[in-house]
């Protein structure tokens, strides 16, 4: 449906040219404010109370605001709840100037934090519009067509690529879509009604907690991502979302079957397989934020499996690792084939899988869990008969961390290098090699046993015969110097050159990849590239939402 033009902004633009030039950008943040109901809302840095000078003013610190920032600074529910908090605070800030606002996270009352620094705008949008209705979008697209203001959209802030910031821009917040529904008999718009899925549809801004306890009390499941303020709809579906259960129901892509979405042609679209087709697999793994703001997402969900679960942990010597993750790696074909999803690190599991018996799980694990036991360590395979019951015992407590300045990078592991000694040894001997630079975080978490239709979404292919998104992380402080940063960058980058030198046509994942990954198109999409690069332009055609990077004051380094 085609949004129209908006009044207060059309009569700006019709303004004398001298008048326009002269307070554009003023007049225009007053006009949309109107026309988005006063919804637009001016941001500045969340640890502001604690500091003494913004922008090189002098400001008077607040110290009972700046108690709430401290004590909320590491809490994922605090900062998801406002919209100039990031779960990473790095991309509040411009790295490569050190312009920040931030706190010493490891201690957040530590007074260095405002001693040493001013506090700054940094990467942080200095407006936003709390999005309510697909009118809100438009009015967004109107104005960063008249001034050149880019346009940033942001739901949750859990994004380890730095999207849903940018230094100078418009953000659209989307946190405070939060209906959302299910359906025995949901049916596609303008499909048949022989096309009918068992269906949940959520709003922009729920995260996957909310989803899962509605999910719950409705007796079904959902299939989603593994901390309780990703966003259902967001960066998550459209990259890809994987899953502990995807292995076996798919990924988030995978099990999409609707959009409604504002594309910046001005048009209020709903995507699916019967219209707009096009823009429905693109979305199916193009990336968030590219093609438009999407307004809710409708997905299919599950009957409640009744799931074996393993959690294992021993403390990690310099002795122990290396057996712990030869046992892992030998494993992992076998384990894939019986359907384990889950979190692997040098010293613990955490499992799931919907197709073995609690005799069988144990069967399959004998060799992991006697080995744990051996160091000292603890197992409990078990079967829970929820995948809340799962979450809320195991994920809620033990998710990231937040408020960090973590660096991501990883690379899916073909199945092909598991079915071989030498591919297995080449694996083996990289985790080891890593281990003195970062842990391994192995997400096993591929569609490996979906049966997948060939085609049908845009991520890149090689998703569908891997067993490992294998990632990890690189960090820097708050305090850290420039270089500093450029070598923790630096460091990702060559650990990620080890892994992509043994599955060299292979690829990664988008939300979780280098934020210099090269030759990303290959890395992120593959063969699906030149075709989503031409949807793009056929729904952008002006370049409205341009998010390489999203613009940002990011260090470089010697092989960006």
């Amino acid at each position: 449906m085609a949004l129209g033009h908006f009044t207060f902004l059309s009569a700006f633009l019709a303004l004398s040219t001298a008048c326009v030039r002269a307070n554009l950008v003023s007049d225009l943040l007053w006009g949309l404010n109107v026309t988005v109901g006063g919804r637009l809302s001016e941001a500045k840095p969340v640890a502001l109370p604690c500091f003494h000078y913004y922008e090189g003013q002098a400001v008077q610190r607040n110290d009972g605001e700046c108690a709430q920032v401290e004590a909320g600074y590491t809490s994922p529910t605090y900062r998801v709840s406002r919209f100039n908090d990031y779960m990473m605070s790095h991309w509040e800030t411009c790295q490569s100037t050190s312009e920040q606002c931030v706190l010493d996270s490891s201690n957040p009352s530590n007074p260095q934090a405002w001693q040493e620094f001013n506090c700054s705008q940094g990467s942080i949008a200095p407006h936003y519009i709390d999005v309510r209705y697909p009118t809100d979008v438009l009015a967004a697209y109107t104005f960063s067509a008249a001034t050149g203001t880019p346009l940033v959209i942001k739901n949750t802030g859990h994004d380890y690529k730095g999207r849903s910031s940018q230094k100078g821009a418009l953000a659209l917040w989307t946190h405070n879509l939060q209906s959302i529904s299910w359906s025995k008999t949901f049916v596609p718009q303008g499909c048949p009604k022989s096309k009918q899925y068992a269906a949940m549809t959520t709003g922009a801004g729920v995260g996957w907690q909310t989803a899962y306890e509605y999910a719950d009390a409705n007796n079904f499941t959902v299939i989603g991502g593994y901390h309780q303020t990703v966003g259902v709809s967001g960066g998550w579906v459209m990259g890809g979302g994987h899953s502990i259960l995807t292995p076996v129901y798919g990924l988030g892509v995978d099990r999409v079957v609707q959009f409604k979405i504002v594309t910046p042609d001005g048009i209020y679209r709903t995507a699916n397989e019967c219209q707009n087709t096009d823009l429905f697999w693109a979305l199916r793994g193009g990336g968030g934020g590219t093609f438009g703001v999407v307004m809710e997402t409708t997905s299919i969900v599950e009957p409640h499996p009744l799931f074996s679960s393993a959690s294992m942990k021993f403390t990690a010597t310099a002795n122990n690792t290396q057996g712990w993750l030869s046992i892992v790696v030998n494993s992992t074909y076998k384990w894939g084939t019986e359907g384990w999803g889950g979190h692997i690190g040098p010293s613990n599991l955490i499992n799931v899988t919907p197709l073995l018996t609690l005799d069988e799980a144990k069967d399959s694990l004998k060799e992991a869990s006697d080995y744990v036991t051996s160091q000292g360590g603890t197992v409990v395979i078990e079967t829970l008969p929820s995948w809340w019951a799962f979450f809320s015992k195991y994920v809620i407590s033990a998710q990231s961390a937040v408020g960090q300045d973590y660096l991501l990078g990883s690379r899916l592991m073909p199945s092909a290098l598991f079915q071989s000694d030498d591919g297995k040894q080449k694996i083996l001997d990289a985790l080891v090699d890593m281990l003195p630079v970062a842990n391994p975080y192995i997400v096993v978490g591929t569609p490996f046993l979906y049966n997948e239709t060939a085609g049908a979404t845009s991520v890149n292919p090689v998703w569908y015969d891997s067993l490992w998104h294998l990632s990890f992380h690189t960090a820097f402080e708050f305090d850290s110097t420039l270089e500093e940063k450029k070598a923790a960058y630096q460091a990702g980058n060559d650990i990620v050159k080890t892994f992509r030198a043994i599955a060299p046509d292979s690829g990664a994942y988008m939300n979780e990849g280098l934020v210099y990954e090269p030759d990303y198109q290959q890395s992120y999409w593959g063969s699906n590239y030149d075709r989503l690069l031409s949807i793009k332009k056929k729904y952008d055609p002006f370049g409205i939402l341009d998010c390489w990077q999203c613009g940002k004051c990011i260090v470089t380094y010697a092989e960006a």
